[in-house]
């Protein structure tokens, strides 16, 4: 990681951790499997140790996605989001647009965070979220996109209303499957 941002903006983009596969419920409704919680736990444990603790969480509506925040929260405090441990307290924005989303719709919800706000987890789903990936660093994003469970940590210094195209630069990565 790098200081060179102190002071600025850090968006950490995650895409959700492995889900069942089911023909018979609605796909926003898949819910984690064993491994998708583990690998949650264990990404919220590498934001911990990087200090990165959000203090806005954006989150898809999909039950895939809240269960990774579920369990990305755990790993980094070790108890419940809504439990009564210390511990981060970011301000959780569960958001209907975050589902299917292009990248220019996550975008969108990025820059509607309030400018106080110095981290940011977003947690989608692809395509959107490996494109934005690209679109906000393209020299240094993954060609293949993010995995299940893969995190972006892109750098910026402008507000978040201000970010755009080629604005924060990809500064670290992290897979529970490394």
């Amino acid at each position: 990681m790098t200081d060179a941002y102190a002071g600025g903006r850090t968006l950490v983009l995650l895409r959700h951790s492995k889900a069942e596969q089911s023909e018979d419920a609605p796909d926003a409704d898949r819910p984690l499997t064993t491994r998708g919680r583990a690998d949650a736990e264990a990404a919220g444990a590498w934001l911990a140790k990087h200090g990165l603790l959000p203090d806005v969480v954006l989150c898809s509506t999909a039950r895939r996605t809240r269960e990774t925040w579920h369990g990305v929260a755990m790993g980094m405090t070790g108890s419940p989001p809504e439990g009564g441990s210390a511990g981060p307290r970011p301000d959780v924005r569960y958001e209907a647009g975050a589902y299917e989303a292009h990248p220019e719709d996550l975008l969108a919800l990025v820059r509607r965070v309030d400018p106080a706000a110095r981290t940011v987890l977003l947690i989608a789903h692809n395509p959107g979220i490996s494109l934005l990936s690209a679109l906000l660093d393209p020299q240094r994003a993954d060609p293949d996109g993010l995995r299940t469970t893969d995190l972006a940590v892109h750098r910026s210094g402008p507000p978040w209303a201000d970010l755009d195209r080629g604005g924060a630069e990809l500064t670290d990565r992290y897979t529970a499957r490394s």
